[in-house]
């Protein structure tokens, strides 16, 4: 549709003015000129080329109840006759809507003030002396043109080739054409290369740009142009898509996506550089929400088996031959709307083994080498079979494909009206797409579509068109273009676009990007105006870079924050395809990849930081010089080779881009503390949560006593639950360890009815942390990874064992202990009582052997009794003959291994726990040390002494963790912290005090010696010097302790006695005996029946929740593709929020769920949630106590209407309650650091683009440290109960009299377009 616009408003349009009115529609189509079009088809010769876009052309069979079906025939240009020709002229399905009325005259002059534009460029070019790349005026001739005669070239005889001149005509005549075509009539090849060729033969000067919506259209079309025409790519024609430009100054033709050319005009802020413009394939992608249900699978599934009888048919009446027709069985094309659908087709598909398809999937997602795998050609006699998104539509063409199966469904990225969040809605295609998706049928044979919809539904419900995407998706970028232009408020603009955006819209993109930072929010709310706002140094910056608003920003706080390189990467890999391979059947493994990158971070973000350097390091090392190496190392990683090469370029490209803005990457090689690298990891986290401000989200606390009961007194760190464990489980033990092969070590099951209880081995010197392996098994779960066991049934092994007493071991609970080889009955009890007799006395004197970390430490008691028993075991072992290991040793293995203490070695029991080269790391169960041992001199350990309980223990000193300045300046716990607990206690005596024993862990007081009776508290002296805090023990560990000090409240003998009581029944272990004999030596019979287990679970498994207002009770689901899609407590004894900071969010179709995406799950550091929200929130109200004496909360948000009342966005409020207290030094201190962001991301003659790297440096190391101390405080902050506001997400809630403003001393000089705003303080009573 085309607009009607005056002199002045075309002027201002296209240069820099005014605001565009006045719009009214404008002429009517013409009639088609028959004759000159026919006369143009006869000049051509009828040899059709390998045109990408050449289409084959539908005929329509007999429609069966549920299908409508088109089906498609690819041309064939020699059988082609004349009468066809002039009938496909008079049904040609395109059309042009041309101008030529006498309503010309704007028009005329329109052209008259385009060519002057053009002369004044030139001018301007020649006298710079840079009129080498710029556009020249169309009179011009360059001598450096090249004139190709018309005979040249022989054009294909496609639909638009009969009206040739027709198009140019009216292309020469209008300054806007629209013409709409058939898929593969040769709009996107032909029509450019008409122009260029009219050009070129009158030596006039022309500069045509092509625009594609995707990369690989561009490319494909550019090169397709190139190798017809015999020019070299780069020449006459070329191509630019992101960052890859084969073009040079001669090219006259260049095919770019719609984001290139963008970004061009809003820099040149002129059309100038283009004679022409083909905007191609414009299609915006709707009705209520469709579903498929299973009878239309079936559908589809039947239709595949009939194609066999279709190829036979088809075979047989055109081979005389009698070839076998299944030797080539042709290829299918599937449409399904997402990776779900994709999902549960395939498993349709490979269920059918005898039908010998080989199906790939076709989505963005899936990996590079799997997408390349749908061009090859199938194995002789089977079929392939490629499931595919809208994305096989246009961007990929197959060319042995002759059906296709559309479901005539898609996914349309939409905005969700409440929170503005995007979402992937599934509606049904428009008829053009559905066109387009025929047209993949038929490249090179007759072809066939069949659409799985009603024909009546076909003709009356699906679209012809879908919903412009401006009227559906953000309005952001857009707006931040139309503020660079500086042409006017963005409502009055919007408004002119041939699908203007509803005021509302306009709005509410308003609203975040004033949530953003990219448009100022004025210290005082009358002054606001909602639909307008002055553009910020950070907007400027956004409107420059081709990646998302919080992207933008999340480079300009790194460049803040000093840490630019890192943002740049990060900025980068989320702006493209994910780098990191989960291959369709490999997602365990490539999972487990992306967590070994991400280190202790637990952020996505930091993954892919640290695999892109990774990446970098082994180039610059030479180690990825040949092709093969590269590839063979992302095979390795799970990396995609190509993708991480975008991001690359893609790095570089914003590095260039930033530098216009005084931003650069520090080559300076920072003053490496051994603490650096964690305080720099520390502050790209909260950098990640000022970009990605409001995407918070805080986690509900498990409940300990039912976890514990679930878990039935098994550690949650090393064990997983399975459920609907079928009768005598324990015989499928070995089952049941290889399903879990690929998680890591098992080292017990305890199998107890229904349940079995799955504990994995844990080096015992290992910080204490939930297992990897636990996340494995937990993930697993979550991929739906089938665990089926085969079995027998209960009635037939209770029939074939004699005795008939073994249904006696139907509830039994059974251990079954993997690494001292044992399948033992267990009593169903507390386990406290059992550990209770290796300690005789609360008070215990050790000797520490070994620091595993801050207050976790291993040793031995050194009483008499003991060392005596420890003497005569060792005497015991080196009398003996002992024998070297069976088996090569593994982890986990218990053997004996030599050790030289006072130049005598000797033996003693020891635990393997990893196996590197010819040497091995052993682990002394008996006293608590380690030492790395040759293979050789391992020994196999007698069975007397593998039965005698271990006796080395485990401390962990009880109520304290680590301060939040340990946890920034380390992994856990600082260095410093480290080497100050190690010279406390390393190799000393200490005297401990038990306070409980929780999984065999003793918690403990530790002291040491000071004078003659006097003794210090460890934990005393580590919370004074600020390397810990006071904190809460965990339920297990209050529980124990309270059974402790009952058990030693009675006498020494009478606990002996209790511990002795309850022996292990004999005949139970005879029966388990006599039945896995009986598995074992197959006297049962093979399996007959299968088992599918539940699960694995893990009761300390946490969900997570918004903290914005809207989305508070709506249920989150992070994509499984995170790290973070699995996160199990490791201290769920502490209170304290903890804070996940998503990168992106969408919705599903019914709002009801958020989906996250690149998530960052942010240190546990109390009060965390609400400083980032403080520092961060564009505006913010303190809430008090009802006596004024100390601050309970805080509403954070864009404020509210200073005459309503209202709040400005309400969804994105979020109000918090603190759990630590707050005071008016921390509130100053969070102004303080806003203050010395906006220094460094201002505009003006103190602005960042005006000051010198050393001012930078400086300004930047102020920041970092301000921003250090403002979480690290020496004294931790006080721990309060939090008490919510009654009114909550109420603005206006303090007395005006109690706020006192804060404002930079530059906030009233002139426009105030700073990033963030001064918070007000409120006044407390003393």
């Amino acid at each position: 549709m085309l607009r009607k616009l005056t002199l002045d408003q075309i002027n201002d349009w296209f240069t820099i003015g005014k605001m565009v009115t006045n719009v009214e529609l404008l002429g009517s189509p013409p009639a088609f000129p028959a004759e000159a079009a026919r006369d143009e088809a006869q000049r051509r010769d009828a040899a059709l080329s390998s045109d990408p876009e050449a289409e084959g052309q539908a005929e329509a069979p007999a429609e069966a109840p549920v299908l409508a079906q088109a089906q498609a025939e690819a041309q064939n240009q020699d059988q082609e006759q004349a009468p066809a020709e002039a009938q496909a002229m008079q049904a040609l399905p395109w059309r042009l809507l041309g101008e030529k009325s006498a309503e010309t005259e704007y028009i005329d002059k329109y052209r008259q003030l385009e060519a002057q534009e053009f002369y004044l460029y030139f001018l301007d070019h020649l006298i710079s002396g840079s009129d080498k790349t710029g556009p020249r005026p169309p009179s011009a001739r360059p001598s450096n043109v090249v004139h190709i005669p018309e005979t040249a070239y022989e054009y294909p005889d496609l639909p638009v080739s009969r009206c040739k001149e027709e198009v140019i005509s009216l292309i020469e005549s209008n300054s806007v054409v629209i013409i709409h075509g058939a898929t593969g009539s040769g709009k996107s090849t032909q029509l450019p290369q008409y122009v260029l060729d009219h050009y070129l033969q009158r030596s006039t000067y022309c500069n045509i740009v092509v625009t594609q919506p995707r990369k690989i259209g561009a490319s494909s079309i550019a090169r397709w142009i190139s190798r017809e025409r015999g020019w070299v790519l780069g020449g006459l024609v070329g191509y630019q898509v992101g960052l890859e430009k084969i073009a040079t100054e001669d090219t006259k033709l260049i095919y770019m996506t719609t984001g290139v050319l963008l970004q061009k005009i809003v820099s040149a802020k002129s059309l100038v550089e283009f004679t022409h413009i083909f905007i191609d394939e414009l299609s915006p992608h709707l009705l209520e929400e469709p579903v498929i249900t299973r009878a239309v699978y079936e559908v589809a599934i039947s239709l595949i088996q009939m194609f066999d009888d279709l190829d036979m048919k088809e075979s047989g009446a055109k081979t005389q031959s009698g070839s076998p027709f299944l030797s080539e069985r042709s290829s299918v094309l599937v449409f399904l709307p997402g990776l779900g659908e994709i999902n549960y087709m395939h498993e349709l598909l490979t269920n059918m083994v005898h039908k010998r398809l080989q199906v790939y999937p076709l989505h963005s997602s899936v990996t590079l080498e799997e997408q390349n795998n749908v061009f090859l050609s199938p194995v002789p006699g089977y079929r392939k079979i490629i499931l595919s998104t809208n994305i096989a539509e246009s961007s990929v063409t197959v060319p042995d494909v002759k059906y296709v199966i559309d479901f005539c469904l898609t996914r349309t990225l939409v905005c969700d009206e409440d929170t503005n969040y995007q979402s992937l809605r599934l509606s049904w295609a428009s008829k053009t797409s559905c066109e387009q998706r025929k047209g993949r049928a038929g490249r090179v044979s007759k072809g066939y579509c069949y659409r799985l919809v009603h024909k009546d539904f076909w003709d009356n419900s699906i679209p012809n068109h879908v919903i412009p995407e401006m009227l559906r998706c953000p309005l952001g970028s857009t707006i931040l273009k139309l503020k660079l232009l500086d042409m006017g408020e963005p409502r009055a603009l919007l408004a002119t676009a041939l699908s203007p955006p509803s005021l509302s819209d306009i709005e509410r993109t308003i609203l975040l990007l004033k949530e953003v930072g990219a448009l100022a929010v004025s210290g005082r709310r009358e002054d606001d105006n909602p639909h307008d706002g002055e553009l910020t140094f950070l907007g400027r910056v956004l409107a420059q870079l081709p990646v998302s608003q919080q992207l933008g920003k999340l480079i300009v706080l790194g460049h803040v924050f000093g840490c630019l390189d890192e943002c740049l990467i990060i900025a980068a890999s989320l702006s493209l395809k994910n780098f990191f391979a989960m291959p369709f059947r490999q997602h365990l493994d490539g999972y487990r990849n992306k967590v070994n990158f991400a280190g202790s971070s637990r952020s996505d973000c930091i993954a892919l930081v640290e695999a892109f350097r990774a990446w970098q390091t082994c180039r610059q090392r030479g180690e990825l010089r040949h092709p093969k190496d590269e590839l063979d190392w992302g095979r390795l990683n799970y990396i995609q080779i190509k993708r991480i090469r975008e991001v690359a370029e893609l790095y570089e490209e914003l590095k260039t881009r930033i530098s216009q803005f005084n931003m650069y990457v520090d080559s300076r090689r920072p003053v490496m503390d051994q603490e650096y690298t964690y305080k720099q990891r520390f502050i790209l986290q909260v950098v990640l949560a000022g970009a990605f401000y409001p995407n918070y989200f805080t986690f509900g606390q498990p409940d300990e006593e039912i976890a514990t009961r679930e878990l039935a007194g098994k550690d949650p760190k090393t064990t997983v639950v399975l459920k609907h464990i079928p009768p005598y489980g324990f015989l499928y033990h070995q089952q049941l360890q290889s399903l879990f092969r690929q998680c890591g070590q098992v080292k017990s099951i305890v199998f107890d009815g229904a349940k079995a209880f799955v504990e994995f081995s844990r080096n015992p010197t290992e910080r204490f942390k939930t297992l990897p392996a636990v996340y494995m098994a937990i993930k697993m779960s979550q991929l739906k990874v089938s665990l089926e066991l085969s079995v027998h049934s209960a009635e037939e092994i209770e029939a074939k064992v004699p005795g008939g007493a073994v249904s006696k071991l139907r509830n039994t609970r059974v251990n079954v202990d993997f690494q001292k080889k044992t399948v033992d009955p267990v009593q169903v009890s507390f386990n406290m009582v059992d550990k209770s007799r290796t300690i005789t006395d609360l008070l215990l004197t050790v000797e520490v052997t070994e620091v595993v970390e801050v207050g976790h430490f291993w040793g031995y008691r050194t009483d008499e009794k003991n060392w005596e028993f420890l003497k005569s075991l060792t005497a015991e072992i080196n009398r003996l003959t002992l024998v070297p290991l069976p088996v090569h040793p593994h982890p986990d293995q218990v053997c004996l291994a030599p050790f030289a203490d006072s130049d005598k070695e000797s033996y003693f029991r020891a635990q393997v726990l990893y196996v590197s080269g010819n040497s091995a790391e052993v682990f002394f169960v008996d006293y608590g040390n380690r030492a790395r041992v040759a293979l050789g001199v391992l020994m196999e350990m007698p069975c007397q002494f593998l039965e005698l309980p271990f006796q080395a223990l485990e401390f962990k000193i009880c109520k304290m963790r680590p301060s939040a300045r340990c946890l920034v300046c380390g992994e856990r716990w600082s260095g410093g912290a480290s080497q100050r607990f190690s010279s406390l206690v390393g190799g000393r005596t200490l005297l401990v005090k038990v306070f409980s024993m929780v999984h065999s862990v003793l918690h403990v007081d530790a002291y040491l010696p000071s004078g003659l009776q006097d003794t210090v508290s460890v934990r005393g002296i580590l919370i004074s010097q600020g390397y810990a805090e006071p904190a809460e023990e965990p339920y297990e560990s209050k529980q124990s302790h309270e059974v402790l000090k009952g058990l030693f409240s009675k006498s020494v003998e009478d606990l002996t006695d209790m511990s002795m009581a309850s022996p292990v029944k004999d005949d139970e272990k005879h029966l388990i005996r006599i039945l896995l004999e009986s598995f074992s030596s197959n006297k049962l019979g093979n399996p007959n029946c299968k088992a599918a287990l539940h699960g694995p679970f893990n009761p300390y498994e946490l969900k997570c929740h918004s903290l914005t207002r809207t989305s508070k009770f709506r249920y989150v689901w992070i994509e499984k593709e995170s790290i973070n899609s699995v996160i199990i407590s490791d201290s769920p004894e502490d209170a304290h929020q903890r804070l996940l900071v998503a990168a992106s969010l969408s919705v599903n179709t019914t709002g009801s769920t958020m989906l996250l995406r690149e998530t960052s799950l942010m240190p546990h550091i109390p009060g965390l949630p609400a400083l980032l929200s403080m520092l961060f929130a564009p505006v913010m109200e303190l809430r008090v106590d009802q006596d004024g004496r100390c601050y309970t909360g805080v509403l954070c948000g864009l404020g509210c209407n200073p005459t309503t009342g209202a709040p400005v966005l309400p969804e994105h409020d979020m109000e918090l309650a603190f759990d630590v207290q707050f005071s008016v030094e921390d509130i100053v201190e969070i102004n303080i650091l806003r203050a010395a962001v906006n220094k460094l991301v201002c505009d003006g003659p103190n602005g960042s683009k005006c000051l010198g790297p050393e001012r930078i440096a400086q300004l930047q190391d102020n920041s970092r440290q301000k921003l250090l101390g403002l979480f690290c405080q020496l004294k931790p902050r006080e721990k309060v109960v939090p008490k919510w506001y009654e009114k909550p997400y109420e603005w206006n809630q303090v007395d005006p009299k109690l706020v006192m403003e804060q404002a930079d001393r530059e906030s009233s000089r002139g426009k105030n377009t700073f990033l963030y705003q001064l918070h007000k303080l409120i006044v407390l009573s003393s």
